[in-house]
């Protein structure tokens, strides 16, 4: 996390569907706040990775996947058509199609599913088709889909066909782990929180944890400093919270609940972050050798310790937020760094020796000295992030490693050549991480469509790890004014909304290698809890925590449905539409209660829409009103 995040903290202690058509919103269910939460639906067909050819004209292919109904494509040749379009990498949960015809009509086509663009399978078969019908939503399962194709058949009279959409919608995977850094359950062990405190059943309580898990959050992170310091002297603080000691209680609460554990080495004994990593005071004027051994005997030794008292750790990041290296030492002079206050004051102990702070400066230079110089600290920081990884490995196996760094805003090449230099290094050092980790703030890290842009950069390059969002939050108070690069405002409902769609582009990375999603210390920066007024000491979830549990579909159902009647005909709207169970892939049906259309809506040509309801959500038909005979 940002250094002006670090410092609020510690004063303190869109193109997104959203599946409404799944299953009914999810009730607040908290004291503070309300918020609508529906399950996360994607069109993923429409992203900026995905491409679309067809038959013919195949230039224009796009304007059926592009999201945009007014737009189409048309082929230019008679005869049977195809218009496929590759999502860009597998995904495992789709399970649903919209399939949009330019023109109502009698359309008999198939739709069919691959992996590789060689092998199909047919998910919908509609060839034989006798109704006049603009389209049709079409439910499937299908594991490592790719590529979805629709073939369909030459129009009576050679008519020409026109796709308007071909929309294919992703949901959120079951292994997308949803957590939090909760490092603050060590600050706050004297607080009560319950779910609903002035509720005759209060719910989960009374630690955070309990809330934390009772409403989704699977994974919990607790970042460890060597020896807790104050940030602004340097001295040693009164309580060590994040401390190594404390912090193996908090793994211990954090295993006893079922959740999963991550483990964060700042190496540091206050914030790191991109602007500052200052070293430990105990190893500031150690030689590069020993500060080497150091930081492998710390990590190991530390991880020892967990795996000793049964609460080994499922990911550990070696170094916070490491854009810029870690452990700085003699270095900081030519980088500039002016934090933390004590690294500076004290210059004569932490910058004594060198560490493992990064050149930026001289990235690109033709001068050759600066090239040596960019050269040696990657090597050296690099080395010491070998090491830790190392001690990972040896101390923890069954650990996952993460190397956690920021995309700044308009930075992505900077962050692409630290992954090069980074996984190049530590690779000819023998070593290898398992998940690449970013965080993302939007007032610093830009919009969620950078955000997307990040993660599939990154996803396409290095395909062969995880990715994930380290850190993200978004404030709930603050009024109708989006924070920078945000569309949503500043509220309970803009912060379920914006917590949410970071949810969403990590699902959406192509080959499912988005791995989860943390927001960051829940409990006290961009809080997604308050005080109750008028009960000491106790604290409550804003509704908009309920994005954890209300993101993931149970259902998925045939949302919309198309008819076609003449005027002054009532159309022919079906009693069931189907319903998708994503925990068996069972396709059932469930009843439609449809609304009445108000008088004359059939008396001129046109489209009308008419609601519906089921038990698994709202339904809606799209009535064309056409001349002549119906068929």
């Amino acid at each position: 996390m940002g250094s002006r995040q670090k410092a609020a903290a510690a004063v303190t202690g869109f193109a997104i569907v959203l599946g409404a058509t799944q299953m009914p919103a999810c009730p607040a269910q908290a004291v503070a706040g309300t918020a609508d939460i529906h399950p996360i639906e994607s069109n993923v067909a429409a992203k900026f990775w995905a491409s679309a050819t067809a038959t013919s004209n195949s230039s224009t292919a796009r304007q059926a996947v592009d999201g945009d109904p007014a737009t189409s494509w048309f082929a230019d040749a008679p005869g049977p058509q195809r218009v496929t379009v590759d999502l860009g990498g597998a995904y495992d949960n789709l399970r649903k199609v919209r399939v949009v015809f330019a023109d109502p009509g009698v359309h008999r086509y198939v739709v069919e599913a691959s992996s590789d663009g060689r092998r199909w399978t047919r998910i919908a078969d509609r060839s034989h088709s006798r109704v006049r019908s603009r389209g049709a939503v079409e439910l499937f399962t299908r594991p490592r889909t790719r590529f979805v194709r629709l073939a369909v058949d030459p129009l009576p009279g050679g008519a020409k066909v026109g796709v308007s959409e071909l929309q294919v919608f992703n949901y959120l995977r079951d292994d997308l782990v949803l957590g939090a850094d909760l490092s603050s359950v060590d600050d706050f062990q004297t607080r009560d929180y319950w779910v609903d405190p002035l509720g005759a059943d209060r719910g989960a309580g009374p630690r955070l944890l309990d809330v934390a898990k009772d409403r989704g959050m699977q994974f919990a992170r607790l970042r460890i400093w060597n020896e807790p310091r104050a940030e602004s002297t340097g001295q040693p603080t009164a309580v060590p919270r994040q401390g190594p000691d404390r912090s193996l209680e908090s793994a211990r609460w954090v295993k006893q609940r079922g959740m999963g554990l991550g483990i964060d080495f700042h190496y540091a004994d206050s914030w790191a972050d991109p602007s500052k990593q200052p070293k430990p005071r105990a190893w500031a004027q150690l030689d590069f050798n020993d500060l080497n051994r150091s930081v492998y005997d710390f990590t190991a030794g530390y991880l020892r310790r967990l795996v000793k008292q049964g609460t080994a750790p499922d990911k550990v990041a070696v170094g916070n937020e490491i854009i810029n290296g870690f452990l700085y030492g003699s270095e900081a002079a030519t980088i500039g760094t002016t934090s933390p206050p004590y690294f500076v004051d004290q210059a004569a102990i932490y910058q004594s020796k060198p560490g493992g702070g990064l050149l930026w400066q001289y990235w690109g230079s033709t001068d050759p000295t600066e090239q040596r110089l960019y050269n040696e600290s990657w090597d050296r920081f690099t080395t010491l992030a070998a090491s830790g990884i190392k001690a990972v490995r040896d101390a923890s196996p069954r650990s996952k490693v993460e190397i956690h760094v920021v995309v700044d805003k308009g930075r992505l090449a900077k962050t692409m050549e630290f992954w090069h230099q980074f996984l190049t290094r530590v690779k000819v050092k023998g070593q290898h991480p398992d998940v690449l980790a970013i965080s993302y703030y939007p007032q610093w890290h830009g919009t969620l469509e950078d955000l997307e842009v990040n993660l599939h950069t990154m996803a396409t390059t290095y395909p062969q790890y995880e990715l994930e969002v380290a850190e993200t939050a978004y404030p709930a108070s603050g009024g109708d004014t989006p924070q920078p690069n945000s569309p949503f405002p500043q509220t309970v409902q803009g912060q379920a909304d914006a917590i949410q769609r970071v949810f969403q582009a990590a699902n959406d990375v192509v080959g499912n290698r988005g791995s989860g999603v943390l927001t960051w210390e829940p409990a006290s920066y961009q809080a997604m809890f308050r005080a109750v007024p008028g009960l000491p000491n106790t604290w409550e979830p804003y509704a908009s925590i309920n994005v954890y549990n209300a993101s993931r579909a149970t259902h998925v159902l045939e949302d919309t449905v198309y008819a076609t009647t003449v005027v002054g005909a009532p159309p022919a709207l079906p009693a069931t539409v189907r319903v998708l169970t994503i925990a068996d892939s069972l396709l059932t049906d469930v009843a439609v209660r449809w609304q009445a259309l108000p008088p004359g809506a059939t008396d001129a040509p046109g489209q009308v829409t008419v609601s519906g309801v089921t038990d698994h959500g709202p339904v809606t038909a799209v009535v064309d009103i056409v001349k002549g005979e119906h068929r």
